[in-house]
């Protein structure tokens, strides 16, 4: 009911707000519109789909010195980044109250979670970005497994215009140090881009928190003739980790470290066979290796388990077919099938006072889909049907589907969705040698949301709210105790979601840009299936653990001063809960706030051919003592002074 009447505030508010705007004089205001891929797989105009969608534009990241996409997707309503302390740090991501694996993230249509959805958001960059796009709410039907609350979308810059080349360098706090160099170009028929970056550190802890990470990515698009296109986008990364920190937070280990390597490459050619009816192919690879190392610290280092070794290879290649048959009245028909085949290898090895153990692992499945969907795009009116099912060499057959329709009178969206996604097992609750279950059903979600969207003044101020309201069943379980004979993995617990998004956004108004967005999520667990007792992960009737239950972000920038930008974020996280995971007791981690700040400067603005800009950033300006993680404290001041050159 708090929710709901939240809501109605808003909706009052809103309705309030047209009134005042009616008077308001025009002003001569050239916005482009932002045009999005991930909600629908066409292009199609942000304003005019039925979704919940945010897009981080490359430009204004790079005018905020923003480096890494876990600090650019801390702004968008509805999502929470949780990190473990320093640079480098196991990064999540909750998504309107879903489990951390619950996002599917995409490089260019390439998906990159490992088999069943976990990813690592430590060592992904903004390099080379064009934009990111963020869509909330079910998406199985056009992205399968993993894309139960959401889809992060990375979509690299398209080379365009003549030649061009920019270095830049930067250094700050912790011993940190980056640089990176792009380059770009089109002609009439390609277009290129390439970047690369470097970036190290000492890390936040005394000792033995060392992060080095390199990015190279890059886009060729060739048009052979107007009715064919072609591209090619690669990325590749690099990291080493060192990290003292048992699994609690305790200091006190000085040589473990973990390495990362992951390769992403996606081919996807698409052509008009008639006026209206477009093929599109999307071959997607992504590979990773990558593995984790704990010596023996000394020859007194002989309790319990004192090394450890752990080598993986995960794979997952995949080509996705559809038609698209575009009709009258802005009306799109998408017919695809998919075929993807996962794999992974790994070896893990162990010394302890009790002697050696070692085992291995060598397994495979694969995945086929069908999905349908359609899609009306009319004057004051859009909708989206889909359906989809997945036939899964594991789990067998699993259908979805997505209904979602919005109306646009006088500057007044109305807008209401509603779908069914799940979530594939992992590899090691699938196949983990004395502990995995093959026979396991997918974690599935059942989501509706309603949104209002108002446009006042002359489209130069935007007010956005949306309720969301999901259920999550079949939560995949580990318990030490089975059943006899009963494996120790089963689909037994129950979660709950919903909440509000508010949003307001302006467009430049005397060089100001400044949006400003404020969640309200409450969670539930309804079965905590295995768990018991307060320190257990799921507790029947608490929240689930690390989901905040309020957050607040104000950005503003100005571009009005004619030598650079300057920009700011205020962040405010809620309270939320945790574990000591040392003593398994419950803990709740205080609310805190945040600044940002940042500059760019132009130091050579009377030259035409060749730029320099200089660049500051500022992190946590307050130097806030802060934890989003219980036992890991995240960073305190981290300030960035840089420069740029480009020709």
């Amino acid at each position: 009911m708090k929710l709901r009447r939240v809501f109605v505030a808003f909706a009052v508010a809103t309705v309030g707000l047209t009134a005042a705007a009616a008077a308001q004089e025009a002003q001569d205001t050239i916005r482009l519109e932002d045009i999005t891929v991930t909600a629908t797989r066409v292009p199609v105009s942000a304003n005019a789909i039925a979704s919940s969608i945010t897009v981080l534009q490359g430009v204004d990241l790079e005018a905020q010195g923003i480096r890494s996409v876990l600090e650019a997707l801390r702004t968008v309503p509805g999502l929470s980044i949780v990190q473990t302390g320093s640079f480098g740090g196991a990064t999540s991501l909750f998504l309107r109250g879903g489990e951390s694996d619950y996002v599917q993230v995409l490089v260019d249509g390439v998906p990159v979670n490992s088999p069943g959805g976990l990813y690592n958001f430590a060592n992904l960059t903004t390099t080379n970005v064009e934009r990111i796009e963020v869509l909330r709410g079910p998406a199985s039907v056009l992205y399968g497994s993993d894309a139960t609350v959401g889809v992060v979308q990375i979509i690299t810059k398209r080379g365009n215009g003549p030649f061009r080349v920019s270095a830049g360098a930067n250094a700050g706090t912790y011993g940190s140090v980056g640089f990176d160099v792009d380059v770009s170009g089109a002609t009439d028929r390609t277009g290129y881009s390439l970047g690369i970056e470097r970036f190290s550190t000492d890390g936040s802890y005394d000792f033995n928190n060392d992060f080095d990470n390199t990015v190279v990515s890059g886009r060729f698009d060739v048009r052979p003739n107007d009715a064919t296109d072609l591209s090619l986008t690669l990325r590749y990364r690099d990291s080493e980790f060192h990290f003292p920190t048992t699994f609690s937070g305790e200091l006190e280990d000085r040589n473990a470290f973990s390495l990362d390597e992951a390769t992403t490459i996606g081919v996807e050619a698409g052509r008009f066979l008639t006026d209206n009816v477009e093929v599109r192919v999307l071959l997607a690879s992504n590979v990773v290796s990558g593995g984790l190392n704990d010596a023996q610290d000394d020859a007194n280092d002989t309790l319990m388990t004192y090394a450890s070794r752990n080598i993986q290879d995960l794979s997952r290649q995949s080509v996705d077919a559809r038609t698209n048959v575009y009709l009258d009245n802005g009306i799109v028909l998408t017919a695809g099938a998919q075929l993807e085949q996962q794999e992974e290898r790994s070896f893990y090895e162990s010394e302890s006072a009790s002697g050696s153990f070692n085992s291995s692992t060598d397994v495979e499945r694969s995945n086929q889909a069908y999905y349908v969907q359609f899609l009306a795009n009319l004057e004051g009116f859009s909708a989206i049907v889909g359906g989809r099912l997945d036939d899964n060499q594991e789990f067998g057959t699993f259908a979805t589907y997505r209904v979602a329709a919005a109306y646009t009178v006088a500057g007044t969206k109305l807008r209401a969705s509603v779908g069914r996604s799940f979530k594939a097992p992992t590899f090691f609750e699938n196949f983990g040698t004395g502990f995995g279950n093959p026979d396991l059903d997918p974690e599935r979600s059942l989501s509706w949301e309603v949104g209002l969207e108002q446009t006042l003044a002359d489209g130069r101020l935007t007010l956005r709210g949306a309720y969301f309201d999901q259920s999550f069943d079949d939560l995949i379980q580990f318990t030490f105790a089975p059943a006899p004979g009963m494996p120790n993995y089963e689909n037994i617990a129950e979660a709950k979601a919903s909440g509000v998004e508010i949003e307001a956004n302006v467009v430049p108004v005397a060089d100001f840009v400044i949006g400003a967005n404020y969640t309200y999520l409450d969670t539930e667990v309804i079965d905590a299936g295995f768990d018991s007792g307060d320190g257990a992960t799921f507790v029947e009737g608490a929240r689930l653990l690390r989901r905040p239950t309020t957050t607040l972000n104000v950005t503003a920038m100005y571009r009005g001063w004619d030598r650079g930008v300057i920009s700011a974020v205020v962040s405010h996280v809620g309270g939320r809960d945790d574990r000591d995971f040392a003593t398994f007791t419950p803990v709740v981690l205080p609310a805190y706030t945040t600044l940002d700040l940042a500059a760019q400067i132009e130091l050579l603005p009377q030259r035409t051919d060749t730029g320099l800009t200089g660049t500051l950033r500022v992190e946590n300006v307050f130097n806030k003592r802060y934890a989003e993680v219980f036992g890991f404290p995240a960073r305190g001041r981290t300030i960035f002074v840089g420069g740029r050159v480009t020709r």
